[in-house]
């Protein structure tokens, strides 16, 4: 079953000099995918996933999310979508510093009124999953990047969205707290069937992913499937990368 469906998006910022980010997407991402999304910078990745996120709206085309326009929503309905349908992970973690690591995690259900009780059950599990139970007490200043990020994904899995949006999750992390959280969201998305797009720059990211989708200049470039070799992958999207005319940035990570 489609989870997304991007159908013949286009999205144009008007001004004096009007500007075309995203030219005529059409893709689907199925249940219990893991998708990245690559692209050199001003590729449009970014303007894409404010399309797939109901941050932005496409100036035309359609974004359905398990069967659902939610930019067709008014704007309360809106916000009780993207709370309940959606997950988020960014770079820069997001998280609340005046909340304890657990008033963080379950953010999303006391904003839902959903019961002490229930929250705790969760919390408890999900912390579990992620390797973070011991410091649930503690405050975000007292805790490393990669707890950090596995801290915000936690929140953002809590509710069980449709879809995990995660916008370059190693960008602050260092190689080792990378890989850690990169296994972490593989390890969601295979025990948990949690669909996700991931959109990065790192090609080591990317190779976690079932598969990825180049954008340039605003269109469907490339897409390369994982298959079962992940080292083998990981050499294909430093291909297409290179093809892309990918600077020293993009290609920044070597060795899986």
């Amino acid at each position: 079953m489609a989870i997304l469906e991007v159908k013949n998006v286009t999205k144009v910022y008007e001004g004096r000099l009007s500007y075309r980010a995203l030219s005529d997407i059409t893709m689907t991402i199925d249940e219990g995918e893991f998708v990245g999304i690559m692209g050199p910078s001003g590729s449009g990745k970014t303007t894409f996933l404010n399309m797939v996120s109901t941050i932005d709206s496409p100036t035309s085309g359609i974004v359905l999310i398990g069967g659902k326009n939610p930019h067709k929503l008014k704007k309360h309905e809106l916000a009780l979508f993207r709370r309940r349908e959606l997950g988020f992970v960014f770079q820069n973690f997001n998280l609340l510093d005046t909340l304890t690591i657990r008033e963080n995690i379950v953010l999303p259900l006391t904003l839902d009124g959903v019961n002490v009780k229930e929250m705790e059950e969760k919390v408890t599990v999900v912390a579990q999953k992620l390797g973070i139970s011991e410091i649930l007490d503690r405050r975000t200043y007292e805790i490393s990047g990669g707890q950090a990020q596995r801290t915000a994904m936690a929140r953002a899995v809590i509710h069980a969205p449709k879809l995990l949006l995660a916008d370059e999750p190693t960008g602050n992390l260092d190689s080792k707290a990378s890989r850690d959280v990169l296994e972490t969201m593989q390890q969601i998305n295979q025990v948990s069937g949690t669909t996700m797009l991931m959109v990065t720059h790192d090609p080591l990211a990317a190779s976690y992913c079932d598969r990825v989708i180049f954008i340039k200049d605003g269109k469907l470039y490339n897409e390369i499937h994982r298959g079962e070799n992940r080292q083998a992958f990981f050499q294909n999207i430093i291909d297409v990368l290179s093809l892309l005319g990918g600077n020293a940035y993009d290609l920044s990570t070597v060795g899986v």
